[in-house]
């Protein structure tokens, strides 16, 4: 028979150190009598189970804060977050808040449904315990969480009245009001607006409120590397403390855009036109965009005026788009090179335009007055014989200007053209997308037109259509029939525009319903 030693750790070694068996300690449960390892409790996890709750220290009853203004959830110590219904963001919200989980390991978590005009939110934990005798032991608690309505500190100042800080008040005060649309897709495109707490529309522009200093000078930076304009700040005295020199005030800045816009006829003062390279006095606001502009339309030169020369010496649109009447083209004649040199000033020209010699006769007038009125114009590339065109009769205009009085007669054209005209009846029905708005003040007659206008405007210059988000119009259908030259000679040979240009508005399906913005 062989003899072997057992050491302290129930390993039995023969002489040459091989090991036989090992050997360990065990004990009888206190509570069913079966053997397990000694532990502090002296019971099987079975027994554990039912007689001990490592759940004991979690606080089963827990508040949460809910505004109902904004519909968030507070964080603490004083932060406000979104988090929709039962999503994960709430869920983790809801695990900050619990206390009691130090000592213990979380191994799921998860919402149990309730309803929610209950107010009511149940998780449903699973926890294992960390220390020795609980590492294996794993127990499941339901936490109730009820939500106490408490309004966050925007929405106190929003009740109070007293909800905004800073206000930016962007007006343009002129008849024509394109510059005043284009900065408006311009927001929208770059979304500018979205710090504000709310925007108004007011009779010739619209206020944005801000609640931070840092968010309003930003929208202000925005409109200036935008359009020209004209920035006066203002603040107001509202509270302070003469104990520790703290005081509050109220800004507003005031934001002037130039009151000229696309299709504008301007006077310019003779310091300015040398200034811009001679300049013949009479020029078009052919384009807005950081700067304007303007071009002789009837030598096609070109000229750009910044903001700043501009508000150092303003001046006003002595014609605007309201004026405009209607011609019919007689005939057309385009211009020489010899003739376009002659003409031709010390600036830059367009390459865009062609000049050429137009004879005209007012639609209002057609078949019953023969004589045509000659002038020049820059638009020989679009027009043709029996085309119908928008121009200036400087004529028939009564304008009130300095500038303009001191001008000769040989200075001063019987017309001036501006742009081709369309039918619109037939444009708005082949027109398949549409422009959204920051918001919708009251229904004027002069928005309106100056809306289609710069819609138009769109449909012509693709370079100021890459600075706009144009969106598919559901409610236009094109009718499948029609061809596309029938399309084109109903619309009148309108620029098309091509569908990668055109957002589809994204609808997602929330729930049951399904959202779509509709501008």
């Amino acid at each position: 028979m062989e003899y072997v030693d057992f050491n302290a750790k129930g390993i039995a070694n023969k002489d040459n150190g091989e090991i036989i068996e090992i050997r360990t300690n065990t004990i009888k449960c206190c509570e069913c009598g079966v053997s397990i390892q000694p532990n502090s409790h002296n019971m099987c996890l079975t027994c554990l189970r039912e007689h001990i709750d490592i759940t004991e220290g979690i606080c089963k009853q827990v508040e949460l804060q809910y505004c109902k203004g904004c519909e968030r959830f507070l964080q603490p110590p004083g932060e406000w977050i979104n988090a929709k219904w039962e999503s994960r963001e709430l869920l983790g919200l809801c695990l900050k808040k619990l206390k009691g989980l130090k000592n213990l390991e979380l191994v799921d978590a998860c919402f149990v449904w309730t309803e929610r005009h209950s107010k009511r939110m149940k998780v449903k934990l699973v926890v294992e315990g960390n220390a020795a005798d609980f590492s294996s032991l794993r127990q499941g608690v339901i936490i109730d969480y009820s939500i106490q309505n408490q309004m966050c500190h925007e929405c106190h100042r929003v009740e109070a009245k007293d909800y905004w800080r800073c206000v930016v008040q962007v007006r343009q005060h002129a008849e024509n009001k394109k510059t005043y649309l284009y900065l408006e897709q311009l927001i929208l495109k770059h979304k500018a607006h979205e710090n504000t707490l709310g925007i108004k529309a007011v009779h010739g522009g619209l206020d944005f409120f801000y609640a931070a200093e840092n968010h309003a000078r930003k929208m202000v930076s925005f409109l200036e590397s935008m359009v020209p304009v004209k920035v006066t700040q203002s603040r107001r005295l509202i509270s302070q403390d003469q104990n520790s020199n703290i005081h509050h005030y109220k800004y507003t800045w005031s934001v002037e855009i130039a009151p000229l816009s696309k299709d504008s006829l301007v006077c310019l003062p003779r310091k300015l036109r040398h200034q811009l390279g001679n300049l013949p006095p009479l020029c078009l606001v052919y384009k807005v965009t950081h700067g304007m502009h303007l071009m002789d339309p009837l030598t096609a030169q070109l000229s750009e005026l910044t903001g700043l020369n501009y508000f150092r010496s303003p001046f006003d649109a002595i014609c605007n788009p309201k004026q405009l009447i209607e011609f019919i083209v007689m005939d057309i004649e385009p211009l020489q090179e010899k003739e376009i040199r002659k003409t031709a000033g010390k600036g830059q020209k367009s390459c865009r335009h062609q000049l050429c010699d137009i004879w005209l006769v007012r639609a209002s007038q057609l078949g019953t007055n023969e004589n045509s009125t000659h002038t020049r114009t820059h638009l020989g590339h679009v027009l043709s014989v029996g085309d119908s065109v928008m121009g200036y009769s400087m004529r028939e205009t009564n304008i009130n200007e300095t500038e303009f009085d001191k001008l000769k007669t040989d200075q001063i054209p019987d017309i001036i053209l501006v742009r081709k005209c369309h039918d619109r009846t037939a444009r708005n029905k082949q027109r398949l997308w549409k422009l959204k708005h920051l918001t919708y003040g009251p229904v004027d007659e002069r928005i309106v037109r100056d809306k289609l206008d710069f819609i138009e405007d769109l449909e012509e210059d693709a370079e100021i259509r890459k600075n706009v988000n144009i969106y598919r119009d559901h409610t236009k259908i094109v009718e499948p029939n029609i061809s596309d030259t029938a399309v084109n000679e109903t619309t009148d040979t309108i620029t098309a525009i091509d569908l990668a240009e055109i957002i589809d508005e994204l609808a997602i399906n929330l729930d049951i319903h399904s959202v779509n913005e509709e501008s």
